[in-house]
């Protein structure tokens, strides 16, 4: 055990919020920033999928309508400002002037209408339930775009769902063609501090500096970004160490190697820049199989799970008990209550054997066919976790078989083919319930759409209470109304909320201008510069 590794944690992002800021100085232009990824990506368009994985390459490209300042407030991006209508239903953006496409044409209000209506409310994971009531949007001038919804849309949830679920695409690239295989999807076209330059599959992503770039005042700072894809996780700590890469995100090295590389003064270990991407790891369960669709084997399954032991021996702490879908870094709709389901190995045996599965001899598995569990290829968290499910659910009779994929791979295999029992995976909470938690839970996605309801739950009383809170305009009720959401996805449990944890950058000391929002990773870093080494 290592019981000071919260400790180093909690250094590290002090380090990160006096030290980096105090030395900063003049941003100087120039340089390649490198970044390391553990996986890549089917797609680059954040219009069509949203997932860090995406928008940690893609947002330096396609930019969104608003993002998030400093203090975690709106603020504008490609909307310079915007009112709405006293009952909720109307919401008008004023688009920014002077803005062109990394082809040269220029960014008009159409373009704003054609990603709202044909990407973000029929084809984006999160966007396909945060859109469902958009009725319209009206485009009275180039520079105007006007949503019209036919249920009350909150101002505060939409405007915090912008950052993630409202980039933007041209229009003009994707009219008249299929959005999903459309090649601009790989080779995107933005509005962007850093232009698209070239894509090495299994290797490498490139961008370049965009010399048209609407803010002025010298910015991006960076000549280019590179991507760079190592999975294995020596070989990425051996990069970062050697000077090949200045920055690792989302937790992208071994939990070993992020607590030693914390004590390196060379480089900054922090949650900071994170705030707005807090995230569970969760067992997913595929309620089309028979055993998995009785509510009682789904509980049982859970109660199997030392999930403590797990954070200590496998997290180093890094993690806390998750008590439902809503984290606790969400102080404007979390209410503390204790994890649903505390490991108790007789209570999962004896809820078991009264659903119906009792051992057919003493040591014999309770289901003839095992449970096939994918886990997402994410990272340490997800892989681990797969690991420790199988060996605790061995323990109570039932036999897991892990199968691992790469990340299409498991795209395809969870949310289109649904060729799966159980799966690991990373829950990732964006300001609002309604942003991309609810997804998780209500029907109504389509089918392939990823991080979404595809695992065959579905309950009218809890399709009710998602939408009920997304358009209460009642900050107050708003938050009560979600109380309800957390009481059927904990009762229900189609997924597991197990552990509650926030993301930790590892990055060299001289990258300078980051992680100074709270979804810094997936921000567009036009103001990064590199000091010199």
């Amino acid at each position: 055990m290592h019981p000071t590794r919260r400790q180093v944690l909690v250094a590290g992002s002090a380090l990160a919020a006096g030290g980096p800021a105090m030395a900063q100085g003049q941003p100087q232009r120039g340089g390649t920033l490198t970044v390391q990824l553990t996986s890549e990506q089917r797609v680059l368009n954040p219009a069509i999928q949203a997932s860090t994985g995406v928008y940690v390459m893609a947002s330096k490209i396609v930019e969104p309508l608003v993002d998030l300042d400093a203090q975690g407030e709106p603020v504008g991006v490609l909307a310079e400002r915007w009112e709405g209508s006293a009952d909720g239903l109307t919401h008008t953006f004023h688009l920014r002037r002077g803005v062109t496409w990394h082809d040269g044409k220029p960014f008009i209000a159409k373009d704003v209408q054609f990603s709202a209506m044909e990407c973000w409310k029929k084809i984006l994971n999160y966007g396909t339930t945060l859109y469902q009531f958009l009725e319209a949007v009206q485009t009275p001038d180039d520079h105007t775009a006007v949503f019209r919804f036919s249920k009350p849309m909150p101002q505060g949830l939409l405007l915090r769902a912008l950052p993630d679920l409202g980039h933007v695409i041209p229009a003009h690239v994707y009219e008249g063609t299929d959005i999903r295989t459309n090649p601009a999807n790989t080779a995107p076209v933005g509005t962007g501090p850093f232009v698209f330059k070239e894509y090495q599959r299994g290797q490498y992503l490139i961008a370049e500096r965009n010399p048209n770039y609407w803010r002025g005042n010298g910015q991006p700072y960076l000549d280019r970004i590179v991507w760079r894809f190592i999975s294995d996780r020596a070989a990425a700590s051996a990069a970062l160490e050697s000077g090949q890469v200045q920055f690792s995100p989302y937790s992208g090295l071994a939990l070993s190697d992020i607590a030693r590389l914390s004590k390196d003064a060379r480089y900054t270990v922090s949650t900071r820049g994170n705030e707005g991407n807090t995230a569970h790891t969760v067992m997913e369960m595929n309620l089309r199989r028979a055993e998995l669709a009785k509510v009682e084997v789904r509980r049982a399954l859970c109660h199997a799970l030392d999930l403590g032991f797990f954070i200590e021996n496998f997290l180093y702490g890094y993690a806390k008990l998750g008590t439902g879908p809503i984290p606790s870094s969400s102080a404007p709709f979390y209410v503390p209550r204790p994890a649903p389901y505390p490991f108790d190995k007789a209570k999962a045996e004896r809820m078991l054997d009264d659903a119906g599965y009792k051992r057919p001899s003493r040591g014999a598995m309770r289901f003839v066919q095992p449970l096939k569990l994918l886990p997402a290829p994410w990272g340490e968290y997800t892989i681990n976790f797969a690991t420790f499910i199988q060996q605790s659910l061995r323990e109570i009779g039932v036999r897991v078989e892990i199968e691992a994929r790469d990340a299409p791979g498991f795209l395809t295999g969870v949310y289109r083919d649904h060729n799966f029992d159980l799966t690991t995976g990373w829950h990732q909470y964006r300001n609002d319930p309604a942003v991309s938690t609810t997804v998780w839970f209500r029907t109504g996605s389509p089918v392939g759409a990823p991080w979404t309801n595809q695992y065959g739950y579905n309950s009218p009383a809890m399709d009710r209470a998602i939408d009920v809170a997304a358009t209460e305009l009642d900050a107050t009720k708003r938050k009560a109304d979600y109380q309800d959401f957390v009481k059927l996805a904990v009762d229900d449990v189609p997924v597991h909320c197990a552990v509650e944890h926030a993301f930790i950058s590892v990055y060299a000391k001289r990258l300078m201008g980051s992680h100074n929002t709270p979804r810094w990773s997936s921000s567009s870093w036009h103001d990064a510069w590199l000091a010199p080494a």
